[in-house]
This record gives structure tokens, sequence and C-alpha cells, in this order.
């Protein structure tokens, strides 16, 4: 490997350990503890009967560890751009070799490892406090995740402000809870379309899978269209400087 190329590495670790910090302070660490209090909860709740229904596999990637990593990827996404409104730092983005869309990048670069860590967290005490699951549950957790991540992002850019994002992508959150009955129905385009769900076991597996594709493949482009427009407007300098 090259000296050249060597540089290059070092200095995108430096800038990704720049990006974690700058989205959760000098403690990164605590993006991936944090979340572990709600399979803490669950288990508290379970143990003293105010929770009768146990946790299964079906569980798992939304109850266990889609909704407490998701919660955690709105608080990230609000801090890729409108923490640097909130912080009056913005205009140093601006300046930044390669354009602020480097800066932007790395903070939701920055955003997805710590919730990589998280996940495998959360990954780790459910599969030895409550139950079994396939690896495509992990994978479902995260499209949730990295959707509410960037929806926050995009409308920290649109709003200017941290706790207008948070409120809302909370908002959206909300919704989407509401109109699945909170897992109780599954919807080929929500974030959260879980194939293990019960209720889907009625249908033909063949069908679940390619809503399952359907699905995937949908929520893709929808992460991809709110980076497309998050970005475009925070590189709107004027409007984002402006008061």
């Amino acid at each position: 490997m090259s000296a050249r190329a060597v540089t290059r590495i070092a200095d995108a670790i430096d800038l990704g350990r720049i990006s974690a910090r700058s989205l959760a302070g000098r403690r990164p660490w605590l993006v991936v503890v944090a979340p572990l209090l709600w399979p803490a909860v669950l288990a508290f709740l379970l143990a003293v009967g105010w929770r009768q229904e146990p946790i299964g596999p079906a569980g798992a990637q939304g109850v266990l560890i889609g909704l407490p990593l998701t919660v955690a990827g709105i608080l990230l996404g609000v801090r890729v751009i409108a923490g640097e409104i909130d912080r009056r730092t913005l205009e140093i983005a601006y300046t930044v070799p390669g354009g602020a869309a480097r800066v932007w990048t790395s903070k939701l670069l920055a955003a997805l490892a710590l919730l990589l860590a998280a996940e495998a967290a959360l990954a780790a005490a459910a599969w030895t406090f409550f139950t079994r699951f396939p690896a495509s549950a992990l994978y479902g957790a995260m499209q949730a995740a990295s959707f509410y991540l960037v929806l926050a992002a995009t409308l920290g850019a649109f709003f200017r402000s941290e706790t207008s994002a948070a409120f809302g992508a909370a908002a959206v959150l909300v919704i989407n809870g509401v109109l699945s009955g909170f897992g109780e129905e599954q919807f080929r385009v929500s974030p959260f379309f879980n194939p293990l769900a019960g209720r889907l076991e009625r249908f033909d597996p063949h069908d679940v899978l390619a809503w399952t594709i359907q699905n995937r493949i949908g929520v893709l482009l929808a992460i991809a269209t709110l980076v497309a427009l998050g970005f475009a407007r925070a590189e709107r300098r004027e409007r984002l400087l402006g008061g």
C-alpha cells in the first residue's frame, strides 16, 4: 500500500472520529450503551409480571432492537446539519476542502457506524436474554433506524433547528406506529416492515418474500431521495445562513 493511500485512510479515520464527536459529544460510547436501557426495562416488566406476553423472534426486529435504534438514529440525525446551525458553526462547514457535502457525508457515515455498534450491543442483549432471531431481523432494524436518521437530518436542513427536526421525525414515527397498530399490521411501505410478523403467516411465503424485497428496495430508494433532498437544501448556503 502506497504512502498516499495510507495518508488518505488515516485522514478518513480522523475525520470520522471528529464527526462522531460532533454528533455524540465527548462520549460517543454512550450512543452504544444508552439504547440498552430499553431491553433492561422490558426485562424488568416481564420479571414483575407487568408484561405478560414474551418477546419472540418476530419482536426482536421492532420491539427489542429497531425501536431504541431508531430513537438513537433520530437524535443523531438532527445533529448532522441542524447541529451546525444551532452551534453557529455552519459557515465553517462551507470552507472545508471538498465542500460542505463532505462534512455531511462524514457525519452520516459516523452516525451509521455508531448505530451499527449500538445494534450489535442490542442484538447481543436480545439474543442472550430474550429470544433467538434470524440475521434478517438485524437488517430490518437497521433499515428503520437509517431511514429515520436521514429523515431527521433532512428535516434539520429544512427546519434549521434540532428541536423542530426531532419533533418532525418523532411525529412521522408516531404516525407510522398508529397506522400499523404499533406492529400489529404490516405495510409494505413502512421502514419497520417485518416479514416475521405473525399477521403475515396467513399469506403465501412467496408473496411475503416478494413484499419484503419490494420493501427493502423501496426504503433504500426513499433513503437515497431524502439524502439528496437534504444535501440539496444544505448546499443553499444563503438560505441556511440567513435569519
